[in-house]
């Protein structure tokens, strides 16, 4: 079998898949904000689950960064007591086994392309738009790290063909301003539906408020598919992707794959667009469904 670990800065979630990918065993706990409290959580979570069902399994795991591969250390991390440890050789020498640890936005990637919303395609582009904007690659059932770790961190370029009220956007943590993550990321939205209407809503309940013909509401989801769309785009433009798999809870959004669909067309340099726009299959549990596919690669012919 296949146990992933999707580690959370809240909660760690444990789940071990079977070959076919049947989840066997699930479970979850509050995450220790310490970092030798949360190698023993992990750990406890692995042997818990094999004792449970009397056999042993290979481990991956999702984190919020990555491990650089010289060092072993963990970088970029937003649960900040794991930046600089050696999480991967500690795991290993506590479970006696090789862990695969990957970051979580590309385990959503493979696990939606393993067996959910992008299941067989050749190359897949896994969107998270959430709290911030992210994303992974996996082409052929292999995830395309990069060179420098950041493959897939689309939401760090700035917005594409900007009009004139778009232009230098809003400051972004990373020390830029208009990024994507600002404009189409849970907060970003609802930092738009501010200024320009002065009212103080989740993107939710904006969402919510379009359905029911809000005419404020509907104008910012409007920008906000227009603003994906010219930014996906630039995805396939350089990607050229066979799916294109939203997640986070902006993806929640009713009918905004489709709508992101037909309106992308425009800004890609081909007369012919196929690339699908879809929803993930496996809400939030594919991150960790995702950390058990790094053992091996999934993607069958």
């Amino acid at each position: 079998m296949r146990i992933g670990i999707d580690l959370g800065g809240t909660k760690i979630e444990a789940v071990a898949l079977h070959a076919d990918g049947r989840v066997l065993a699930r479970q979850r706990i509050d995450t220790p904000r310490e970092y030798a409290a949360t190698v023993l959580a992990i750990v406890s979570l692995v042997q818990t689950i094999e004792t449970t069902l009397g056999q042993h399994g290979t481990v991956g795991l999702g984190i919020p960064g990555t491990v650089v591969p010289d060092t072993g250390l963990v970088k970029n991390a937003n649960s900040t007591w794991l930046i600089g440890r050696p999480l991967g050789h500690d795991l290993e020498a506590a479970l006696e086994r090789p862990v695969r640890i990957e970051n979580d936005a590309n385990c959503f990637a493979l696990s939606e392309a393993s067996d959910g919303a992008a299941a067989g395609a050749p190359v897949v582009f896994g969107v998270i738009m959430g709290t911030g904007v992210g994303g992974g690659i996996v082409i052929n059932g292999h995830v395309l790290k990069g060179r420098n770790l950041i493959g897939g961190e689309w939401g760090h370029n700035p917005l594409p063909w900007p009009s004139p009220n778009e232009l230098d956007g809003p400051s972004c943590y990373c020390g830029q301003r208009g990024c994507i993550e600002t404009w189409i990321s849970g907060p970003g939205v609802a930092a738009d539906h501010l200024r320009h209407t002065g009212e103080t809503r989740t993107t939710p309940q904006i969402m919510a408020a379009a359905d029911e013909g809000d005419a404020s509401a509907v104008s910012t989801r409007e920008r906000l598919i227009h603003r994906a769309a010219r930014s996906l785009a630039t995805i396939i433009n350089v990607l050229d992707p066979d799916v294109i798999v939203l997640g986070g809870g902006v993806s929640n959004t009713p009918g905004l794959a489709a709508a992101i669909e037909q309106a992308v067309v425009p800004w890609v340099f081909s007369d012919r667009v196929s690339t699908r726009v879809v929803v993930n299959m496996h809400g939030d549990s594919s991150g960790v469904r995702g950390a058990a596919w790094l053992w091996p690669s999934p993607v069958r012919p």
